[in-house]
């Protein structure tokens, strides 16, 4: 496939998982703590994922080099086990400003990082394309209602910021392996590995859910953050990554807020009752939201400008 074409999958790809990650805030946020406890939420995430990792890895069998296994075993420690038990923890403890907020800071770590640790080069488009996607997400977060940050909390906050430096760290380190293997051999042992790491103190958490007193709409819920927002999404961001670099792929973080108002305020108007989404969602769309996105587009747009340098 010629390099021009993978550039465009690869960039589909990472518009569809944040276009997922954008609905997960809708889907899922309403399912802690009264359905399943955060931990034991991220559990059983890792665990089905995983499970659907393996079964399609046991088909095309790859043995990774004994020397990989130790940035095998970082992946699944900085993006499963620590990227979502904090993110989980976090989101519990903090407003939904405060915790955007601070994730905005993840494409700017990861393009420290990405210079630091994989000698990817920064030029001045890409710092450009960053501070003006930043801009624009700030200012779509701060366009948000004046009480949306009540109920924040110190601890929160912290959580949210640790669960940023992890995602950043692992979209750096998982970048080599994706120059020599499948994206599923990847992903089957990160999630494994991060399987071993969160079990110990999570399993409690989900060993208490009361699943026969769960509606189908909350099953439902948990179907689509276990196959869409964590397989598929994973799956997808990872076979980018071998594609363009990974300031590019951090970069996508920016449409994040812009995908979860657009997606709220559908699912607004055609009213969650209908749907059976648990939750209640407040969010305005209107032209204040377009401008920050248009910022926030051209931002990717100058990241992922001339690619060809950065593989």
């Amino acid at each position: 496939m010629p390099i021009a074409d993978r550039n465009t999958l690869a960039h589909i790809a990472l518009f569809i998982v944040n276009a997922i990650y954008g609905v997960n805030y809708v889907i899922a946020k309403g399912l802690m703590p009264e359905a399943i406890g955060p931990n034991g939420f991220v559990l059983m995430r890792v665990l089905g994922a995983g499970a659907l990792f393996w079964l399609i890895y046991a088909l095309r069998f790859e043995r990774p080099a004994i020397a990989d296994l130790v940035r095998l075993f970082l992946c699944g420690l900085f993006g499963v086990a620590v990227n979502q038990t904090m993110f989980f923890n976090g989101l519990m403890r903090t407003s939904p400003i405060n915790s955007s907020t601070i994730m905005v800071a993840t494409p700017i770590l990861v393009l420290v990082l990405s210079a630091i640790l994989i000698n990817e080069r920064v030029t001045p488009t890409k710092v450009l394309g960053v501070v003006l996607g930043a801009c624009g997400a700030l200012a779509l977060i701060f366009f948000k209602p004046s009480d949306g940050g009540t109920g924040a909390t110190l601890l929160g906050d912290l959580f949210i910021l640790i669960n940023a430096i992890s995602y950043g760290i692992y979209l750096v380190i998982v970048k080599p392996l994706m120059r020599k293997y499948n994206a599923i051999t990847v992903m089957a042992w990160s999630f494994l590995f991060g399987l071993l790491i969160i079990t110990p103190f999570s399993w409690k958490e989900l060993s208490v859910v009361q699943w026969h007193s769960l509606s189908n709409a909350v099953l439902a819920s948990f179907l689509f953050v276990v196959i869409m927002v964590t397989f598929v999404a994973y799956l997808l961001n990872t076979w980018a990554l071998g594609i363009v670099s990974a300031s590019v792929v951090g970069t996508y973080i920016y449409i994040q807020p812009v995908l979860a108002a657009l997606g709220t305020w559908l699912f607004m108007r055609i009213g969650a009752e209908r749907l059976g989404i648990p939750g209640q969602y407040e969010t305005p769309f209107g032209l204040p939201q377009l401008i920050c996105g248009a910022a926030i587009f051209l931002g990717v747009y100058l990241v992922s400008k001339r690619e060809k340098e950065f593989r």
